[in-house]
């Protein structure tokens, strides 16, 4: 065994959290001397999915790039898919099994720069979904006329539950190759552009010309009709498709109206969609919806709002399909932009999550946007710290989409200048384009263009549950404040009013005085910074 089981205790947010970890974690969750060796360049995926006995079986090829030499290669794969042999060069190799882990031993020399391939074959009946996305697997459902109707999701339990990859996020495959043979009758939908269908055996081709995470791959098998259209992108003309099934083709041509408002309001924010060669697609599948890269799924029911809901309770969550919106946000934030580390999963959710209100500030104007925010704080519970554990696979806290979304927009307060504030957005998507990214180059990028110290205020946001509380008095015509419940060091500018009219303000953790003009009575805080304020008294 390579690793042993582990316990670690962090102190966070004043509490002490005890989890342990075991081998497993760890093997999924680090970064091993098995993985470091090698660099991901290409995987040809190809599988014939078998719904009737909820069976799959194929190969993968993986071809890497040799960073240092070294004769032990892992792979992963979750039971109960089981891996039948693995071959390069026409010798079959030994494999040692530990878990959704594999390691394989290679005869050949490893050279330094070289580039090599293993071929896997595997089959089994993969970890049915019971309830997609947030547990994930496959999907095997019927359509509303008996049909197959056959999805793939994964994110957090892992690509490896489908299909054998380096299960890692901190190296994405440079293109990628995913035939499928679905059942006759049927069409598969998945990543990238069609490349061929082999009428024959019914099985699809597509390429994935970019960088692209595991659990971005999917696999969308359906009685599917196709329609589409031209966006005229910052980067050109962008095809949009979109698959959805044949009983359901009117109400999606009008619904997924949704789609290019979209892709004008997130280019105009983040800068051009991360992926003109590959194209944009909704695809219609039996869950809730995914952020696949280049194949966003699609399950709203086509309504508005999150199955109807608005999350914000302001009304404004009902001028868009949540889905549409969300997932497709995620093509920047995810899928352009990609943690390295589930501990730092906010990266993607944070972002996503607050790309909504900017979809309505760009549509329906900045206060609508205000509102939608104000609205989703009402969902964060403050039970434990958006970053999660590093090296173990285990992500924070959920508070990461609304808390995320609220920690974004106060900075976006602070900048005060929403053309160096859009600047920053799409500086992000132009500085880390088609990377795999850490929480501390996301924070040193956005201090360094805003010139702040920002490492107490993400201390304090990322890493603990406690919010700023600005307490204040009032006497004599005088503003008396400081902030409790805060990081020594925090100091964060805000806003308040009096009578209607702005002031700034910079608390630290000691009483500061400022004499105002005006009606004091009338004082009140900024609703949109992320804090919490508290009169009291002498």
């Amino acid at each position: 065994m390579r690793k042993t089981a582990f316990a670690i205790c962090l102190g966070l947010a004043g509490l002490l959290q005890a989890q342990t970890f075991t081998e497993q974690d760890t093997l999924r969750g680090s970064i091993t001397p098995e993985r470091a060796w090698w660099d991901l360049n290409y995987y040809h995926l190809n599988i014939e999915v078998d719904p009737a006995e909820k069976y799959i079986n194929g190969t993968n090829t993986i071809r890497y790039k040799v960073l240092q030499p070294h004769q032990v290669l892992q792979v992963d794969l979750q039971p109960p898919l089981q891996i039948e042999k693995v071959m390069q060069e026409g010798k079959v190799l030994d494999v040692e099994h530990n878990g959704n882990a594999h390691f394989i031993t290679l005869t050949k020399p490893q050279i330094n720069g070289d580039y090599n391939e293993v071929i896997i074959t595997y089959s089994g009946k993969p970890k049915e979904a019971v309830n997609a996305p947030w547990d994930g697997g496959f999907s095997w459902k019927k359509d509303n006329n008996g049909k197959d109707f056959i999805a793939t999701s994964c994110q957090g339990l892992g690509a490896s539950v489908w299909w054998p990859n380096k299960d890692h996020m901190y190296d994405e495959v440079d293109s990628m190759l995913i035939s499928v043979k679905a059942p006759k009758g049927l069409m598969n939908v998945s990543n990238g552009r069609l490349r061929s269908i082999d009428k024959e055996t019914n099985t699809y081709q597509w390429f994935v010309s970019n960088p692209i995470n595991n659990y971005g791959v999917n696999v969308n098998i359906g009685d599917y009709v196709h329609f589409d259209e031209i966006y005229q992108g910052e980067n050109g003309a962008l095809d949009m498709d979109y698959y959805v099934l044949k009983d359901n083709l009117e109400k999606a041509k009008e619904h997924f109206k949704d789609a290019p408002k979209m892709m004008e309001a997130f280019e105009h924010w983040f800068g051009p969609y991360p992926f003109y060669e590959d194209s944009f697609k909704l695809v219609e599948v039996p869950y809730l919806g995914m952020e696949h890269q280049s194949s966003v799924t699609y399950g709203n029911q086509y309504l508005k709002g999150y199955l109807g809901r608005d999350l914000s309770r302001s009304g404004w969550g009902l001028k868009f399909d949540f889905i549409i919106i969300h997932e497709a946000g995620h093509e920047w934030f995810a899928n352009n932009i990609t943690y390295k580390d589930a501990a730092d999963m906010w990266v993607h959710e944070g972002f996503t999550c607050y790309s909504e209100s900017l979809f309505l500030d760009y549509h329906y104007g900045t206060q609508a946007a205000n509102a939608y925010v104000q609205g989703i704080r009402k969902n964060i519970r403050n039970d434990r710290p958006i970053i999660g554990i590093y090296d173990v696979n285990y992500e924070g806290s959920g508070d990461m989409y609304y808390k995320g979304s609220n920690i974004l927009h106060t900075l976006r307060q602070v900048v005060n200048n929403d053309e160096k504030w859009r600047t920053i957005l799409r500086g992000l998507n132009k500085e880390f384009y088609h990377k795999t990214v850490t929480t501390a180059q996301i924070e040193t990028y956005i201090a360094e263009q805003m010139d702040m110290n920002l490492k107490p205020f993400f201390d304090q946001y990322l890493r603990t549950v406690e919010i700023p509380v600005l307490e204040y008095k009032i006497k004599d015509n005088k503003f008396i404040y400081r902030y409790t419940n805060t990081n020594t060091d925090f100091r964060l500018p805000i806003r308040i009013y009096v009578e209607n009219n702005p002031l700034w303000i910079k608390p630290g953790n000691k009483w500061q005085t400022k004499k105002l003009k005006g009606d004091l009575s009338t004082l009140a805080v900024d609703p949109n910074f992320y804090i919490n304020s508290q009169q009291v008294n002498e």
